[in-house]
């Protein structure tokens, strides 16, 4: 695998949790290496577009967490089951795009794969840099800045500075990684899933021409998430009785789950009251859309209907049946 692959599947999976919706909805889904994947209630399809024009898909049945597990029905804790469950599902529609462009890039007869070690590889990587950048850094930047400033040492004062360094760079980054040619791509297929999702929402025939019409900024997107994540980070820290800046590094991993529970419960309360003070809360994630979603082309929004078609196909074949409230 060459190292302009591996570097596309590092930034993918950094990009992972900005482009899917992370909930369970009657339809969702994620851009993913020149296609789309989307997921029903019990179901899901990915489409991916070869080079030559081929439009390949797998879908599979899939059992939602809460109906797994018991446990993952209570809040937070659904929110963490939700959230495991769609990073799980979205690194192997990863890796079916990635093989599929793999395959296609082969001068030689045999078929290529991604190799499930250099999948792990890459995601202890992504997972330890990510840990590094939003973590480490925010948190050693401003305990260095604390010797110099002693306004910054309350417990306050400096996880705010902590939390709107973290955003900073996730800004900074999100708009760097944005210039890639390779992730604009997978922009425009964000932007293709959401068009198509909303023409699904909508009721009107899900085409072409009719997903077009819609906006590329949908209320559920991961970015939203992730800025309600670091909100909810900079409270949450605060009341952190720990001093030395070991355990503060440890406590801010350890609590990532409970955190991401916490948002998704907060995201899941102002989808269902757009007019309440959280819904305002995850208004700015619609703004950073203008970064992580583009106006796609016709051929890729028919990538995202053929995604949609699949997974509702096999929906229906299990006896369920999709119904827009």
């Amino acid at each position: 695998m060459s190292l302009r692959s591996l570097f596309r599947l590092f930034t993918h999976i950094q990009m992972m949790p900005v482009l899917e919706s992370g909930e369970e909805t009657l339809v969702g889904g994620q851009a993913v290496m020149e296609g789309v994947m989307m997921r029903a209630p019990h179901s899901y399809c990915v489409a991916v577009r070869k080079p030559s024009g081929e439009i390949v898909t797998e879908e599979q049945p899939l059992a939602r967490m809460s109906e797994l597990h018991r446990i993952f029905k209570y809040p937070i804790l659904r929110g963490i089951g939700t959230l495991y469950q769609a990073m799980a599902l979205g690194l192997k529609a990863l890796k079916f795009s990635a093989n599929t462009l793999l395959d296609t890039d082969s001068q030689k007869a045999e078929t290529k794969e991604l190799s499930n070690w250099a999948l792990s590889l890459n995601l202890i990587f992504s997972l330890a840099f990510f840990i590094f950048l939003y973590k480490f850094v925010p948190l050693y930047t401003v305990t260095a800045l604390g010797k110099w400033y002693p306004s910054l040492q309350g417990r306050i004062a400096f996880n705010v500075a902590d939390g709107l360094l973290r955003i900073a760079i996730f800004l900074a980054f999100l708009f760097a990684i944005s210039r890639l040619k390779d992730i604009r791509r997978v922009f425009e297929y964000h932007g293709a899933e959401h068009k198509v999702v909303f023409n699904f929402e909508s009721g009107k025939p899900v085409t072409v021409e009719n997903a077009q019409s819609f906006t590329t900024f949908h209320p559920r997107c991961g970015t939203s998430f992730l800025l309600v994540v670091m909100v909810v980070s900079m409270v949450v820290y605060t009341f952190i009785p720990f001093s030395g800046f070991g355990m503060k590094l440890l406590s801010r991993v350890l609590l990532l789950p409970f955190i991401a529970g916490i948002s998704y419960e907060m995201i899941r309360f102002a989808a269902k009251r757009r007019g309440s003070f959280l819904a305002t809360l995850t208004a700015p994630g619609l703004w950073l859309q203008r970064i992580t979603t583009k106006p796609p082309s016709d051929d890729q929004a028919a990538v995202a209907i053929r995604a949609l078609e699949g997974a509702m196909d096999l929906e229906k074949s299990q006896g369920g049946e999709l119904v827009i409230a």
